[in-house]
Parts: structure tokens; sequence; C-alpha cells
């Protein structure tokens, strides 16, 4: 009880109230754009999945088998080979299952700075103490995992490699190889939470971290490249810890709406998902380019910010001794949103640091709501008098 008392509601889930109003603007929550959602493939997927009765029974923890196996057939051709998968009710269940399955209140858990807020709350939840390892444009860099491996014996290490949470950023194919080796070396769990790989808007595909290192559980949703709404998730570990964490989900939920589940394979199967993650990747990139390109033009002097290859997310900071905290509730006034950065730190947090999100709003709306932050910096410039020139950091917030 009291590990849950002491857990922080999370900041973007409270700001999805306050956005809420049409006249909004929300560069705030990681949404993806509702009118990119397959609703016709997704209703005739329900329709066929309602003719068999069955689908509104009790079902197997693990999952509808026709639907692991589909995600296990394209995970493979993804170039992870996955012989099985448990289903989950969307990825945050499949961390809790395994920060349940792996850490004893007290254990370490090592995670990049900043990192997922959510992943913060449930590393909490199970009553780790949360150590952070530093990063760059690189992504986690592994000198300093080694060197936190070596001071804190960390458990078990979550990381988001594929267009981080929140800075977007990715962790280089060297840098993977890395943690593979010092995972194998001293018997650490690595959390591959890859909510985003697919949406990649340039550049060539980094392969999987599980690819190479069987110390390593990956993580994987339908939430951002299908719909959020179904809650659908995946998890895919060695044979023996997936044994354990399918008890695990048995005490948490039994299992996982059979419903979804079946009409999530009946898409798959009737449906090329590969061609609607294309349109979404031209749409969201896009987006991506318009909130680039909108920045020089809205942010002062000094302020630096990361230019992802993919995902939904950029990374800023604000000169100085700016609190993001502060210009939030100046820029609700001018129905705009984004969220500070402070929540997303396991330790000293950066207050001069926000994330924006750029798939919810179309360029339009974009070009819009970066004017309408441009005009909330100004005036906080004014006020400080740090107004100036401009400077982009790419990947480097």
């Amino acid at each position: 009880m009291h590990r849950t008392l002491s857990v922080a509601s999370s900041p973007v889930r409270d700001l999805l109230a306050l956005t809420s109003r049409p006249e909004v603007i929300s560069f705030a929550g990681g949404l993806p754009a509702p009118e990119l959602f397959d609703l016709d493939g997704v209703r005739a997927a329900y329709d066929l999945a309602l003719r068999d009765r069955s689908v509104l029974q009790y079902a197997p923890t693990e999952g509808n088998p026709a639907l692991r196996a589909l995600v296990s057939d394209r995970l493979t051709g993804r170039g992870l080979p996955t012989s099985d998968v448990l289903i989950t009710t969307g990825s945050q269940q499949a961390l809790t299952l395994v920060a349940t399955a792996l850490l004893e209140p007290g254990a370490v858990v090592a995670v990049e700075e900043p990192t997922y807020l959510a992943a913060l709350q449930c590393f909490q939840m199970a009553g780790a103490r949360i150590v952070p390892v530093a990063g760059d444009a690189d992504g986690l860099d592994p000198s300093s995992l080694r060197s936190v491996v070596a001071s804190e014996k960390p458990s078990l290490l979550y990381l988001v490699p594929t267009f981080a949470n929140p800075t977007g950023r990715t962790l280089s194919a060297e840098r993977r190889v890395e943690i593979a080796e010092i995972a194998a070396e001293h018997d650490l769990w690595v959390v591959e939470d890859d909510p985003y790989g697919e949406l990649r808007y340039r550049g060539s595909a980094v392969a999987p971290l599980a690819s190479i290192s069987d110390r390593t559980v990956y993580l994987g949703s339908f939430s951002k490249i299908g719909a959020p709404g179904m809650r659908l998730g995946w998890l895919r570990a060695p044979a023996d810890l997936l044994r354990t964490l399918v008890i695990v989900k048995q005490a948490a939920d039994l299992h996982t709406s059979t419903v979804d589940q079946a009409a999530a394979a009946a898409y798959l199967e009737h449906n090329d998902l590969d061609a609607h993650v294309a349109r979404l990747c031209v749409e969201y990139g896009a987006r991506r380019d318009a909130m680039i390109s909108a920045l020089p033009g809205t942010v002062p002097v000094g302020t630096t910010w990361s230019d992802p290859d993919g995902g939904m997310f950029v990374w800023l900071r604000l000169p100085g001794e700016a609190d993001s905290a502060a210009l939030l509730k100046e820029a609700l006034r001018h129905d705009v949103a984004f969220v500070p950065g402070a929540p997303f730190f396991a330790t000293t947090p950066d207050h001069a640091t926000f994330r924006m999100s750029f798939t919810t709003n179309t360029p339009e709306e974009i070009a819009e709501g970066m004017a309408r932050l441009a005009k909330v910096l100004r005036l906080a410039c004014s006020a400080t008098r740090r107004c100036g020139g401009r400077r982009e950091l790419r990947d480097e917030p």
C-alpha cells in the first residue's frame, strides 16, 4: 500500500483532461491520429470474429493461437525470429508482468535518462530502486552502463531503443551489440520496449536488440500501428521466462479480451497491415517535417531539439534555467499544450526540457500550434531578456 501511495500520477494522463477542449492544439499525448485508423477494416474484422460464439467465452491465458502465430510470423519477417508470444492487454501490461516476475522489492533497475514515465511508475510500484544511465544522440552510452552495472548491480535494464519516448533517439547498431555483450557478461535482463519501431520516416531499420541477445524480453504493441483502444500487446521472451510470465498473467487477469484478440487475428489475416503502416509513415513523416521546420521560428536562442528518424516525439531543452512546467500554464491559456520534461527523469530532473508529439495533428494544425507556442515563448523571453538568435543541435536533447 505504501508503494502505491508514493507513485505519482502520470502528467500525460492528467493533461489529456486539460486538453480535451476542441480549441486546444495538443502536442502532449503520444496519440495516433484517429482519422488514420482503418475503421472499415477493423469493423469488418470484428464482424468476422463475432461469427464464432466462442470468442465470447473464457480462453487460454497465452492468447488466441491464431493471433500468436500471426504476430510471431510478423516479428520473424521483421528480423526477429519468433516461435511464440504471450498476448497482453497492451504492452504496458507486458511491462508490469515482467516487473512482477523479475523484480523483488529493493531490486535495482537501470534506465536511460530520460525515459518513458509509465515505465518509471511501473518500477516504482514494484518497489524497485531506479538508477539512470547516461545517453547521447546515439542512445544509451555503453560505457555509462558498464559503470552503473559495476557500482549498482542492477538486475534489469529498461530501454526504448528505437525512436525512444521521450527523446526520439535510436540506439545505434554498434551500441546494441555492446549492450548485448554487457547483458551476457553480467546476467542482466534487458527489456526492449518497441512500440514505435515500425514508424520509420527515413533511414534504414536497425535490428532489434532481442535478435542478438537471449537475455532480452521484447515488448510490442498494436496501439501505434493499429488502434490503442483494442488494448493489445505482445511479449517475446526465452521459453522458461515466458512460462513464468504466463502464470503471472493468470493471476493478473486470466486472459486478455478474447473478442479483441479474435478481431486482431481476423484483421491480420484479411488485411495488409504493412501497407497500412506505410501509409502511416507517409502521413506521420509529413507531420514530423512540419514540426521540425517550424521550430527555428518558434523557440528562443540556445534551444536544442532532437530530429528523430521516426516515432512520435521531439525532445527539446530551453536555454538556461527555464521551467517548462511554468510555461505550460501559459501555453494552456494560449490553447496549446506540451509535456514538461521533469517527470521523465528517474533522479534529478531537468526542468528546462519538454516533449512534443507530432502525430496527432495535421501539418496545418501543427503550424498553428507552433505559432501559438512561439507567442508563449516570446513572452517568456521578454520577461527574462534571454532572446536572441536560434540554433539547432540535431538529435542531442
